[in-house]
C-alpha cells in the first residue's frame, strides 16, 4: 500500500514541465525567506542561513537515510563541495537580504546562473534569452545606493556577489551531483558538510535557538520551505535539462521574489521592476522554443 501513493507523487512530478516545478520552487523559496526576515532580529541573519541548512540536513536525513548507500570517496567530496558552496551562499544570501529588498537581491544573485548560462550555452536562441533576462535583471535591480542607504547597500550588494558566486558553484556542482544518479542523497550529505563547515562560526547561537520553542518551530519551516522542498526539485529539474538551460529558467526567481516580496513583505515593485519581470518571462519562452 505504501508504493502506490509513492509512485504516484513521482509520476505527477514527472508530468509537470520544468518551468512549472521552478515557479513552485521559487515560491516556497522565498516564502520561507520572508519567514527567516522575521527571525534575523532574534538570531542574527547569517545564523538563521546556517540553521535553515542544518534543520534542511535533519530531515532529508531522516527521509533518505543516505548511509545506506555505498559512497565512493570521489562521490563524497563532490556532494561535500557541493553542500559547502550552498551553505555559503545562504549565509550570504540571507546577509544580503538583511540590507536590501528581497526581490532586488535576488535579482542581483541572478548575476551568477547569467555567468553559468554564458559560458556553457551554446543554441542562439539560448544565448539571445541570456540577454533578455540579463536586461530584465538589471530593471528589476532597479535600486540606487541612496535608495537603501551607502552603509546598508555596500554591505548588501558585497553579501550577494559572494552569494550569486556561491549559486554559480552550486549549478555546475549540481548538475554532475544529479548526473550521478543520486542527487538528493548526495544533497542531504552536502547539506550536512556543509552545515559541519560553518559550525564554528554558528554553533554557539543554539544557547539561544534551542530554548526559544518559537523560533526553532520557525527555523524549521524556513529549512522546510527554503531547502528541502526548492533543493529536491532543483535535483529533478537538473537530470532534465543542461546546465544552461537550468541557469537560464532561475530567471523565474526573481520574478516568485518580487510576489513574495510586495505579499509579505510590503515591498512594492516600481514599473521598471515590471519590466523586467517581462522580460525575464520573455526570455523563460525562448528556453522552452530553444528546448
Amino acid at each position: 500500500m505504501s508504493r502506490a501513493p509513492r509512485w504516484g507523487v513521482r509520476a505527477g512530478v514527472a508530468r509537470v514541465p520544468a518551468p512549472g516545478l521552478f515557479l513552485a520552487s521559487g515560491f516556497t523559496q522565498y516564502l520561507g525567506a520572508a519567514v527567516a526576515v522575521g527571525l534575523f532580529a532574534r538570531v542574527g541573519a547569517p545564523a538563521v542561513g546556517w540553521w535553515r541548512i542544518l534543520l534542511a540536513a535533519v530531515m532529508l536525513a531522516a527521509w533518505r537515510r543516505p548511509w545506506r548507500r555505498r559512497w565512493t570517496a570521489r562521490r563524497l567530496l563532490l556532494a561535500a563541495a557541493f553542500g559547502v558552496a550552498l551553505a555559503v551562499m545562504n549565509v550570504a544570501f540571507y546577509l544580503g537580504i538583511d540590507h536590501l529588498p528581497l526581490g532586488v537581491a535576488v535579482a542581483i544573485e541572478f548575476c551568477g546562473p547569467i555567468a553559468v548560462a554564458a559560458v556553457t550555452g551554446r543554441g542562439w536562441r539560448e544565448r539571445g534569452a541570456i540577454a533578455v533576462a540579463a536586461v530584465g535583471v538589471v530593471l528589476l535591480a532597479g535600486v540606487t545606493v541612496d535608495s537603501v542607504g551607502r552603509d546598508d547597500a555596500m554591505a548588501g550588494l558585497l553579501a550577494i556577489a559572494v552569494a550569486a558566486t556561491c549559486w554559480a558553484g552550486y549549478i555546475v556542482l549540481g548538475k554532475r551531483v544529479a548526473g550521478a544518479g543520486s542527487g538528493i542523497d548526495s544533497l542531504t550529505v552536502g547539506m550536512a558538510a556543509g552545515a559541519l563547515v560553518l559550525a564554528p562560526f554558528f554553533a554557539h547561537t543554539a544557547a539561544v535557538v534551542v530554548p526559544d520553542g518559537e523560533a526553532l518551530a520557525l527555523l524549521a519551516v524556513v529549512a522546510l520551505c527554503s531547502s528541502v522542498v526548492p533543493y529536491v526539485l532543483d535535483q529533478v529539474v537538473l537530470r532534465r535539462v543542461g546546465t544552461a538551460t537550468f541557469a537560464v529558467l532561475t530567471a523565474m526567481l526573481p520574478a516568485t521574489a518580487v510576489v513574495v516580496g510586495a505579499v509579505v513583505l510590503a515591498q512594492l515593485p516600481t514599473w521598471p521592476e515590471l519590466a523586467g519581470l517581462a522580460l525575464v518571462s520573455g526570455a523563460i519562452m525562448m528556453t522552452a522554443q530553444a528546448r
